[in-house]
């Protein structure tokens, strides 16, 4: 794979622009300029060579057959809305965005959406709910994040605790390889057996074995009103086992926590009368039919208080547990005013997940820079926002180093560096310290056998050097 050499002369994008409808090929710099970077802000971003606005897979195609031939990287972007760099544009690059392909179709029959890579999660949803369905998966991103973003990262959210992550319910892909072929992966069936289990290769290995142009969804029957939950702790120790013991004996539908610096930006931004003196804030929900939803609601409440909570509030009104949902989902846009932020996304089995918060509490200090945490609780995947200011070299320096103590604290835990980030380029350090030497090993041979080239997301998961 060819990047960018000084006094070198680019690839001749003739070609490319012939084979693309008219203004699909856009090679201006400043135009180009916000292609650069997904919301992870890596400071390594290059200026690709030109960007494809892609209207189809035949698009993808043309670009993807112009880049093997001219032996260009090739960078699939979706909304630009990860936080691990997947989609950093590299120096002398070809950046395929999708944001153009945002068709959906719901087949009631078959229970699923078809879906194009650009269409908004959001957008996904809303179809689904106008045929009395629903597609569960729900990023706290929702909102602005596409599902070719979600495919590629195996994207999880606030309801995965019950409901289970992208890759749950995605049933067939079409998906561009690294030499132009367009392949059609699974179909509307619930079972099928039938070779090696392809379309689950590609849910989560962003865009480095192939660029999805299609996404085949399943859907389910549209999700019941919940009853919610909010309680608040003067010990974070005490949120945690609150959330380990209703982790042992319920299945919530939600269950999300706040640390005191997340719920005190919060309240800055919102005002609704969220304890600023609390070192935790759990929310929770139960989807269950009325009888039932309501005695999960109360045995919930009653491990709160066996476990000191300050307060706990109970509600049934759909207006104000939406305003607690949305408060919880905007703990990163809450914090970003603070400073820059490195995001993390450490993951790890529930019972450890007070040695992680508590261990994250330490490293803070030690590194002196603050570290916010939410976390999708109940499945143990916590979201530590390390915050520094980006003018001062020695915060800057401290805060990356508070950010490698994280990673390593995760692994030594049983976790994982990413739930549902991926791994992009800033978190790739630490991939073979996760893995292994023969795990890692294994993952570079189907990545060899996919892209022998290396064209596809040169830099993200995956070391070029090796």
């Amino acid at each position: 794979m060819t990047t960018a050499t000084p006094g070198a002369a680019p690839p001749d994008l003739g070609a490319l622009a012939a084979a693309l409808p008219e203004g699909a090929l856009v090679a201006d710099a400043d135009r180009m300029d916000k292609y650069r970077w997904d919301r992870a802000h890596d400071p390594a971003a290059g200026m690709p060579l030109a960007v494809v606005r892609a209207t189809c897979t035949e698009d993808v195609q043309a670009a993807v057959r112009w880049a093997a031939a001219s032996g260009v990287g090739v960078i699939p972007r979706g909304a630009g809305t990860g936080l691990s760099g997947g989609a950093t544009a590299q120096a002398g690059c070809l950046v395929v965005s999708t944001e153009r392909m945002t068709a959906i179709e719901i087949d009631t029959a078959t229970r699923t959406a078809t879906a194009e890579p650009g269409a908004l999660n959001i957008a996904v949803k809303r179809a689904a709910a106008e045929q009395g369905l629903w597609y569960p998966p729900d990023p706290s991103s929702y909102e602005i994040c596409s599902i070719g973003g979600n495919v590629a990262t195996n994207a999880g959210g606030l309801c995965c605790v019950k409901y289970g992550v992208t890759t749950d319910y995605v049933l067939g892909l079409t998906v561009v390889l690294a030499d132009g072929t367009a392949v059609e992966l699974g179909g509307p069936r619930l079972k099928d057996a039938a070779g090696l289990s392809l379309t689950k290769l590609f849910v989560g290995s962003e865009g480095t074995l192939g660029i999805v142009t299609r996404v085949l969804l399943r859907l389910v029957p549209a999700q019941r009103a919940p009853s919610t939950l909010v309680a608040t702790f003067g010990s974070l120790d005490d949120a945690i086992d609150t959330v380990v013991e209703v982790s042992r004996r319920l299945r919530p539908s939600m269950l999300e926590l706040m640390d005191r610096a997340s719920i005190n930006a919060t309240e800055d931004a919102l005002r609704m009368g969220l304890d600023r003196d609390a070192e935790a804030l759990l929310l929770m929900q139960s989807d269950e039919p009325a009888p039932r939803g309501a005695a999960e609601i109360a045995e919930m409440a009653a491990v709160c208080e066996a476990h000191r909570a300050r307060e706990v509030v109970t509600t049934d009104d759909p207006e104000e547990a939406a305003a607690f949902v949305a408060a919880r989902r905007m703990v990163i846009t809450a914090i970003e005013p603070l400073g820059s932020l490195l995001l993390e996304d450490v993951g790890v089995p529930l019972p450890r997940l007070g040695e992680l918060v508590r261990g994250i509490e330490k490293i803070a200090a030690a590194r002196d820079v603050l570290i916010a945490v939410v976390a999708h609780a109940g499945d143990g995947n916590t979201h530590p926002l390390v915050v520094y200011d980006a003018a001062d070299v020695d915060q800057t320096a401290r805060a990356s180093a508070a950010y490698a103590d994280i990673m390593a604290l995760g692994i030594s835990l049983g976790g994982t560096i990413t739930g549902e980030h991926g791994v992009g380029r800033l978190k790739r350090p630490w991939l073979g310290d996760q893995l292994g030497p023969d795990a890692l090993a294994l993952n570079r041979r189907i990545k060899d056998a996919l892209d022998p080239q290396g064209i596809l997301n040169p830099g993200a998961v995956f070391d070029p050097a090796d």
